[in-house]
């Protein structure tokens, strides 16, 4: 466990350094949330409570967002024989995708702070516990998501046609049939099955029950659940599928 931490640290410092160094993409993801609260909070019904409803959800959405692309920068490295470099490198198997995925957290909680700090004059209402249970789970949702876009990457070598179409066709049926723009309560009958099956849902859900100051609670407990299995299959294909290409 210790090794598997020492180089997870090692690989989130890599990746992360670039970032720093030219940090003109994190400030744009920090503004494009704020265009999302502009342009669709003002379409959510009134017995919603947009604030409270809403931000959570544009956090998981930026969770999403945020992860599901990170494949594209193991494709480039592949294409530039950085990968290659690092499978040769006594850093662990795991720790590859553990610490790239855990990269893409920044980006989410620079999201998260500067959605707090815009709407809490606006009266959204800020529940620090709640916040930091919520952003704990969508670090295990995201790991296991980035593993998963790992994996596509590996899966698609030479070929980025079809990453991007894999990527694009699942992003946004996920993100809508989850309920994280609008309310699908009212939806048809299919909608809500698919609703259901989708376990971004249940983070989605949790993620608004916490935000809300609420921290025991079945949802919490689902929301949890979720992401941890979301995580531990990521975990597992993005695992399998990098030691068959180290092999």
């Amino acid at each position: 466990m210790s090794t598997l931490v020492r180089d997870t640290t090692v690989v989130f410092s890599r990746e992360l350094r670039p970032v720093l160094r030219s940090p003109f993409s994190l400030i744009f993801t920090m503004v494009q949330p704020v265009f999302f609260l502009a342009l669709f909070a003002p379409l959510l019904p009134d017995d919603v409570g947009s604030l409270q409803w809403f931000v959570p959800g544009l956090v998981v959405m930026s969770c999403l967002f945020g992860t599901s692309v990170t494949g594209s920068n193991l494709q480039l490295e592949m294409q530039t024989g950085s990968h290659e470099r690092m499978l040769v490198s006594p850093l662990s198997r795991p720790s590859l995708l553990i610490g790239r995925a855990l990269k893409e957290i920044v980006p989410m909680l620079a999201q998260t702070v500067v959605l707090i700090l815009v709407t809490v004059p606006f009266g959204f209402e800020l529940h620090v516990a709640g916040v930091a249970i919520g952003l704990v789970i969508l670090t295990v949702l995201c790991v296991g998501l980035g593993a998963l876009s790992y994996a596509l990457a590996l899966a698609s070598r030479g070929q980025e046609w079809i990453f991007w179409s894999v990527q694009q066709t699942l992003l946004f049926p996920l993100l809508l049939i989850a309920g994280i723009l609008l309310p699908i309560d009212n939806g048809p009958g299919w909608l809500k099955v698919l609703s259901h099956v989708n376990p971004l849902t249940y983070v989605v859900d949790a993620e608004r029950v916490l935000f809300n100051g609420e921290v025991l609670s079945r949802t919490v407990a689902e929301g949890a659940l979720a992401a941890a299995l979301v995580g531990v299959a990521g975990l597992w294909v993005g695992v399998r599928s990098i030691s068959r290409d180290a092999d």
